[in-house]
């Protein structure tokens, strides 16, 4: 039996993010992968590969909802990005019309194809309507700041506080991710479940984003979860395969490296 997992986010055309990582992740560990696409990113490089963003029609959306759920029995998902308040208002709908084992949330909150007044629009509505339905959230540095209401997160128990605030929004579980964000020699993330704390922590490799970490590490707890791991193993894996995937990145012509999600199984074999 092939264990299925599903994806709801944006294609980025460069394949270093986003819908392209989703399923490229699920492949690499094993899970068949299903996509819907919410948004088209692509980095402009005659502007410093500045985004440029397009909405799919939210009845294109519906649409393949519809397709996806009905062709495939789904109970595991991943919500990426969604970047309009009408994007947020048809894929919550069309997860209110199922039930889900576990649903995980990738809060992406800011693109710089938008204004700044239909970002916090969407912010608002992403707060409201999805991430009351995640079984996992996982945010940034600063979405977890944002979604707190914190002005700033500069230590390990900063990135906990918030994680305990977040979790009073409505998810099962906060994955709030330090990166290489948070100062000190360890990428942390802390995963809290209502009642513990859990850090999970691995040396830095690099001091700069790697383009793709948080849709890999988001993409690989789906598809651990869409296997049947309880949470905390798919975390402790999926940080692993993130890890890996940043020490074997790709270059391209771009001003940032992405992640390579074969990293993990090479790795291992080497």
């Amino acid at each position: 039996m092939v264990d299925l997992a599903y994806v709801i986010a944006g294609s980025e055309a460069t394949g270093g993010a986003g819908l392209q990582v989703d399923l490229k992740t699920f492949q690499e560990l094993g899970v068949y992968g299903v996509g819907t696409t919410t948004c088209i990113v692509s980095f402009d490089p005659r502007n410093d590969w500045s985004h440029r963003f397009v909405p799919i029609a939210p009845e294109v959306i519906a649409d393949q909802i519809e397709a996806a759920t009905a062709a495939h029995d789904l109970d595991v998902v991943k919500i990426g990005m969604l970047g309009t308040p009408s994007t947020i208002e048809v894929v919550a709908e069309g997860l209110r019309r199922r039930s889900w084992r576990h649903v995980v949330l990738d809060p992406v909150l800011i693109c710089k194809g938008q204004e700044p007044g239909a970002a916090l629009d969407t912010d608002n509505a992403l707060r409201e309507a999805v991430l009351p339905l995640a079984t996992v959230v996982t945010p940034n540095l600063f979405e977890a700041r944002t979604l707190a209401g914190m002005d700033r997160i500069d230590t390990v128990d900063g990135l906990v506080e918030a994680a305990r605030r977040i979790h009073a929004l409505g998810p099962r579980y906060v994955l709030a991710k330090g990166g290489v964000e948070l100062a000190g020699d360890d990428a942390v993330d802390v995963l809290f479940d209502g009642a513990e704390v859990t850090v999970f922590s691995a040396p830095k490799v690099g001091r700069e984003r790697v383009s793709g970490a948080g849709c890999t590490l988001a993409a690989a707890v789906t598809a651990e979860l869409a296997k049947g791991a309880d949470v905390p193993a798919a975390v402790a894996l999926a940080k692993d395969f993130v890890t890996a995937g940043i020490e074997g990145r790709v270059g391209a012509h771009t001003p940032f490296d992405t992640v390579w999600q074969g990293a993990y199984a090479a790795s291992r074999t080497a």
